[in-house]
């Protein structure tokens, strides 16, 4: 399927203070596109919650944004560590993050449920040691 629109963001581990700024110019570029409504609002929280794993699990990673003729898709890689056990992870509640990123309000537990659940297509592949992968992707209407 033909790309119309492409970007990548680089997401740096730990990086608190720039959290947010990734998802915040996708809901931006995506309102520029025309794309609005129940679409703009599903990909702005799974992409708020997907750039915040990144900084708060991972060693670093990016956050990918293709849109196409019929969909947005967003595609999260980082390089590690991984996670352990997925079928936990999934589940609303169930969180790993750090005092820091608590202390900040973060790691409630609910941002992979989140994405998912706002998703009309939903894919992660983790392996241990090397990284995550989460693939979304919204249906634009016809």
């Amino acid at each position: 399927m033909e790309e119309l629109f492409r970007i990548t963001y680089p997401v740096a581990s730990a990086d608190y203070t720039s959290a947010g700024q990734a998802s915040t110019d996708i809901k931006r570029r995506l309102k520029q596109l025309g794309i609005g409504g129940d679409v703009l609002r599903r990909v702005a929280v799974a992409s708020y919650e997907v750039e915040l794993n990144l900084v708060i699990h991972s060693m670093g990673g990016e956050l990918c944004l293709t849109v196409f003729p019929d969909a947005v898709q967003l595609v999260s890689t980082d390089v590690g560590p991984g996670i352990p056990d997925l079928d936990m992870a999934m589940r609303e509640g169930y969180s790993t993050a750090n005092d820091e990123a608590r202390s900040l309000g973060f790691g409630a537990g609910m941002g992979l449920p989140n994405m998912k659940r706002n998703a009309d297509e939903f894919d992660i592949q983790s392996e241990l040691g090397k990284g995550t992968t989460i693939t979304m992707r919204f249906k634009l209407p016809t």
